[in-house]
């Protein structure tokens, strides 16, 4: 069982920190730790208090209820509530000040140091982080494109063959109507009478509307010239590509893949263009 003494240990807050006096036991005098609580813990906090009296054989912390404190314990948790302070088997009672109770000046003192340490933080982890992602983003970059290069040069190649086809088709087109033209009128005038050929130009009108027609009911489309001319320009294209071996779908992926990269990349630059020296940005371009 613990002997318990007169409380012998004393918690302040002196310029935001709070500051823990106790007893050394083997050396009988008052010894004060001042102690970070966002960073330091139980465990760190004991080994400061054996390092200062090495008659200390075994410190521990329990809580009120005779729990043992974890030395992963943050100091800041631990002094939420009391807690007794065991060192060679004698326990200290410690009963932190309540932190609403806490002036207003220590308590935007603490605020600012928590302020201070994040800052610290981001500055010292957070530009490196950035740029060694940035060289992650270039070299994947630079992976990329060099496999999108052949596929570019093959796709151009693919789409060069396939504007000619659909160009010659549609001068083909061209080419059939104006003969039509000419042989309705060589009818209607040197063979025939308009009398004749008007239910002839009937008929071809006719048969045209029901052309346009069928082909709406394939492709669930409008026959509009444009249309009509890409719809043919990709039939060219993906027929060309299944000949030549031309992966279409990882062309495609390849091509999202390196816009993601490109985007992710310009994002992480503003930060980095905020942050680094201004010759270091001139390098990096």
């Amino acid at each position: 069982s613990f002997l318990f003494p007169p409380p012998e240990v004393t918690i302040t807050y002196r310029h935001g920190l709070p500051v823990i006096t106790l007893t050394l036991p083997t050396r009988s005098e008052r010894c004060q730790f001042t102690v970070k609580p966002v960073v330091t813990t139980v465990g760190a906090f004991l080994r400061d208090v054996q390092r200062e009296d090495k008659g200390i054989e075994k410190a521990e912390v329990f809580a009120t209820d005779g729990s043992k404190v974890s030395d992963a314990t943050l100091m800041e948790v631990l002094l939420m509530n009391d807690f007794k302070l065991v060192i060679n088997n004698t326990a200290y009672s410690a009963s932190p000040p309540v932190k609403e109770k806490l002036s207003s000046e220590h308590a935007t003192e603490m605020e600012d140091i928590k302020s201070l340490v994040h800052r610290l933080f981001v500055a010292l982890h957070s530009e490196d982080h950035q740029i060694r992602k940035e060289r992650e983003l270039l070299q994947k970059l630079d992976h990329l494109k060099e496999e999108l290069l052949p596929l570019e040069q093959m796709k151009a190649r693919i789409m060069d063959s396939a504007d000619a086809k659909t160009s010659r088709l549609l001068w083909a087109g061209l080419a059939l109507m104006s003969t039509q033209g000419g042989a309705l009128a060589w009818l209607t005038w040197w063979v025939y009478s308009w009398d004749i050929m008007e239910p002839v130009t009937y008929f071809i009108t006719y048969g045209s509307a029901m052309a346009f027609y069928a082909y709406f009911v394939l492709t669930k489309q409008d026959y509009i010239y444009p249309d009509a001319k890409d719809r043919q320009f990709l039939h060219y294209f993906y027929r060309k590509s299944k000949n030549q071996h031309f992966n279409v779908e990882r062309y495609n992926k390849l091509k999202e893949d390196l816009a993601e990269a490109e985007e992710s990349l310009r994002r992480l630059r503003q930060p980095l263009r905020l942050r680094l020296p201004i010759q270091e940005i001139k390098d990096k371009d």
